[in-house]
């Protein structure tokens, strides 16, 4: 059960910390951290507790990354849904904590794409550019399966796997750099279902892409790692 407690934990905190910095702190007016700053919230959640909990669970905390490793030939698929069933769970739990304190302000609201860290896509989002379904698709399938090349690489017995964390973190931070004015930036289908839930609507009706797509491209990128990049023992 430490494992599961684990990926509960280290999602919950993904996702208060990076949809917490988005909902409370970006749009702030002169002292707004921005999407810059939002790039780093989500990349610093993952860096912190990599080195929290990684050691226990492994340090996934999105299901796309589950599905990753698996196919990487790091994970066990008789782990896979119990790690997802944790990851969901962490991630609503930290978007009701963010959903009554923003209540607390009377702050709620479900209105306009990307509404409480929202992913979207087909509506009008940053600078007025609406990106399609398939563009919004190939944005999440290629940044996730480079997530797993980066995670997979990091944390090879032939790395340096003290600095994985730090190599881990900062892709995420790349990633939400690059993508979230196309699709508010998922790459982990836990933490796209935790907002939705709250808000209902249309980001429920898009839900299926950002588990879709994460999830395609993580498999990719972990067959490419896999069977293109690993070092085998023999080399």
């Amino acid at each position: 059960m430490r494992k599961y407690f684990a990926e509960f934990f280290g999602t919950f905190w993904l996702v208060f910390g990076g949809c917490g910095a988005a909902v409370f702190a970006a749009g702030v007016p002169e002292i707004g951290i921005g999407l810059a700053g939002v790039a780093l919230a989500f990349g610093l959640t993952v860096l912190t507790m990599a080195y929290a909990v990684g050691h226990i669970s492994g340090g996934h905390f999105n299901p796309a990354v589950s599905f990753g490793l698996w196919m990487g030939g790091r994970f066990s698929a008789k782990e896979l849904i119990p790690y997802i069933v944790s990851q969901v769970i962490g991630a609503t739990a930290a978007a009701a904590c963010l959903y009554t304190i923003l209540n607390g302000a009377g702050a709620f609201s479900a209105e306009g794409a990307g509404a409480f860290a929202t992913n979207f896509y087909e509506m009008e989002g940053y600078a007025g550019r609406s990106y399609s379904m398939g563009a919004a698709f190939l944005a999440e399938f290629l940044l996730t399966a480079f997530f797993l090349i980066v995670i997979l690489g990091a944390t090879d017995k032939w790395a340096n796997g003290k600095f994985a964390g730090i190599a881990i973190g900062l892709a995420l931070t790349l990633i939400h750099l690059i993508s979230i004015p196309i699709t508010n930036t998922s790459v982990n289908p836990a933490r796209s279902t935790s907002q939705a839930l709250f808000v209902q609507g249309e980001a429920l009706s898009q839900l299926w892409l950002f588990w879709v797509a994460p999830i395609a491209g993580a498999i990719v990128g972990g067959l490419i790692y896999r069977f293109l990049l690993e070092k085998k023992e023999a080399e």
